[in-house]
């Protein structure tokens, strides 16, 4: 295992994001969200990144079994603890009703191998199966999610043509009778979402895919697979917001690497950081983010 603490300052890393990403300029931050005080320097948030080399196969075809088992190695090292039941223990109680949020893009949806792992998990904490559901657009309609004590947000990470990056932040915009509305501004009040009274203080667990990421598009619905790439991981965490800003710098890094210099998002994923200085949902700041690496260290793209 290997738990990185990363000295890079918040400039360093938005300035890598993007030329002309640097955080109060090309950001398009307002004032509000310059001035905002910030989460203090002693609120860490940890973040694992687990990886395998079969997570996914040549064609891309998600490992099912190997799913489960990073979902357990990444919450055993999140909580400290020996086993993942433990750690599923503490986040469910057999009370609960759990909503689990994904995401169906036919493009690159959440896998079901892992919808149902995690389904699994929770109903092994003690959770009646029937009190437990899996939706993504149906959720303001879904009787679980209505009455839902807990949710498990987790979805592929891809880029956006409406938000620069889609990832756990705006993965709750269907809670929203009217989504669209979100989008003024390059999505850059998103974490806005997190506030409404469906899912407020619910979230116990977030799971950001980073299988096949989408790394490049060109439209609202653009999809090549030329731009994705096996990167056969999965971070975890309970801070969306430490979550998105990691797969963020992976997404960063692979441009880079495949452009052969920084290119800007077509817009700029500024939702993330937002919702640190605005919303104080959750750390954004590489300092501010304690990131565990396991399993598969093939090109992690975390320089």
């Amino acid at each position: 295992m290997t738990i990185e603490r990363t000295s890079r300052t918040r400039r360093d890393f938005f300035r890598d994001a993007a030329t002309g990403f640097a955080l109060a300029g090309a950001m398009g931050l307002d004032a509000r969200a310059q001035d905002a005080p910030t989460v203090p320097k002693t609120d860490m948030s940890r973040v694992v990144l687990v990886r395998h080399a079969d997570a996914v196969d040549a064609e891309g075809k998600p490992n099912g079994e190997v799913l489960a088992q990073m979902l357990d190695d990444a919450v055993v090292a999140l909580f400290d603890v020996e086993e993942s039941m433990t750690a599923f223990k503490q986040l469910f109680k057999p009370g609960d009703i759990v909503g689990i949020k994904t995401n169906v893009w036919r493009f690159l949806r959440t896998p079901v191998a892992l919808e149902e792992a995690l389904k699994m998990r929770v109903a092994e904490a003690g959770v009646a199966v029937e009190k437990i559901a899996i939706d993504d657009r149906g959720v303001r309609g879904n009787p679980i999610f209505q009455n839902a004590t807990a949710l498990v947000n987790a979805r592929p990470m891809r880029t956006h043509h409406w938000s620069g990056v889609g990832s756990l932040i705006k993965n709750y915009i269907m809670f929203d009778e009217k989504p669209y509305t979100w989008h003024k501004d390059g999505c850059a009040d998103l974490a806005g979402v997190w506030e409404l009274p469906a899912v407020k203080g619910k979230t116990r667990l977030c799971v950001l895919v980073m299988l096949t990421p989408l790394f490049h598009g060109k439209g609202p619905h653009h999809f090549q697979a030329s731009y994705t790439w096996p990167y056969k991981g999965l971070i975890v965490g309970t801070d969306p917001v430490a979550v998105d800003a990691t797969g963020l710098r992976i997404l960063v890094a692979k441009r880079r690497a495949h452009f052969g210099e920084d290119q800007p998002f077509a817009v700029s994923p500024k939702h993330i950081q937002v919702a640190q200085d605005k919303f104080r949902l959750g750390n954004a700041d590489p300092d501010r983010i304690e990131l565990k690496t396991l399993g598969w260290k093939g090109d992690l793209l975390l320089g």
